[in-house]
């Protein structure tokens, strides 16, 4: 019988409040209901599943969230890692911590976010974090895919050893807009920060052909931008099964391995575990479409690979060695490009 290939799977759930996609942003006391329904994942996990779960701060303060998220560490080999919702973590200011702010928000750039309130709005997740673990807390994603350049120092103070909030072939127009991730590596890296350096794994974003980034790449001005910002719309595909149904996710697959891809990121919200949780998945019958979808995408998988599903840390530490840490000719988001 003929040697199959080894891929490694990742899978993370953004484990959070409700309420995020429907264009406005809580900063004060937001639901976390949808945590009552993560042991849905059993089948998963019964699968082989390690899963990551980046927790927000108003999860990971919340007593009725910790107990079920102690109990799939601690029984499942969870790891809880730490994800940042800057619009509610406190403090909202530095100063009067927001007092005078409405309670919610239609817009949050994480560029709009001084570095001094960014770093203490770390320093609070994680604290809640190591509250919760009694043990630091070291991989992290930043909320909605928004990491900048500005935030890796600041990752680094903070202990984040492995990120995973970068989104390939992702270039927003500008920086209120979010990052530019368009030229990022599609496995897994090293960025320097600080003197140290933070494990990267990036999602899995496969264009639909070869060429077409350094076509957007080529062309000029706004039209370059332009290009860029929309090609995660029309032609490229990321492995977020929320939005893709079964066949694409198997074609994401194969184009990715085809490519020399093997480590495989795959993501959804806690949020779209809860019927009406979102506005995408309004009833009991979508989200159990969604979680027969992704059961159906493991056992294709398995199928045709031998996969071995880690935990972000248990990434770092297994293909850490051989990571490389590349230097962009060009400013960007997903790496400090070197110190």
């Amino acid at each position: 019988m003929p040697r199959r290939d080894v891929l490694y799977l990742a899978v993370s759930l953004d484990v959070e409040e409700e309420g995020l996609f429907g264009g406005r942003y809580a900063r004060r006391a937001p639901s976390v209901a949808n945590t009552a329904r993560l042991p849905r994942l059993r089948p998963l996990l019964e699968r082989g599943v390690r899963p990551t779960l980046f927790c927000a701060h108003s999860v990971l303060t919340d007593p009725a969230s910790r107990a079920i998220l102690a109990r799939l560490r601690d029984h499942h080999g969870a790891e809880i890692g730490a994800h940042l919702h800057h619009w509610n973590t406190p403090p909202l200011r530095l100063e009067n911590d927001g007092a005078n702010l409405p309670d919610t928000a239609s817009s949050v750039p994480a560029s709009a976010v001084p570095a001094p309130l960014m770093a203490a709005k770390l320093a609070a997740l994680f604290r809640a974090g190591a509250e919760f673990q009694s043990a630091p807390l070291t991989s992290f994603r930043m909320g909605r895919w928004d990491l900048h350049r500005a935030h890796w120092p600041l990752l680094a103070r903070a202990g984040v050893l492995c990120d995973a909030s970068v989104r390939p072939l992702h270039g927003a127009v500008n920086p209120a807009a979010g990052p530019d991730h368009f030229s990022a590596p599609a496995s897994p890296y090293w960025t320097p920060a600080e003197g140290r350096h933070i494990f990267e794994v990036p999602l899995t974003v496969t264009p639909l052909l070869r060429p077409l980034p350094g076509l957007c790449l080529t062309l000029p001005g706004g039209a370059g931008k332009a290009a860029r910002a929309g090609l995660k719309k029309w032609g490229a595909l990321a492995l977020l099964p929320v939005y893709h149904p079964l066949w694409a996710m198997r074609a994401i697959t194969r184009l990715f391995v085809k490519r020399g891809g093997r480590v495989l990121s795959l993501t959804w919200h806690s949020s779209e575990m809860l019927p009406g949780g979102t506005p995408h998945l309004p009833d009991a019958a979508s989200v159990e479409a969604l979680m027969r979808k992704i059961e159906a995408y493991l056992d294709w998988l398995r199928q045709g690979w031998e996969v071995r599903s880690l935990t972000m840390n248990e990434l770092r530490c297994a293909l850490g060695a051989s990571a490389p840490c590349p230097r962009p000719a060009a400013a960007c988001d997903w790496t400090t490009g070197g110190e």
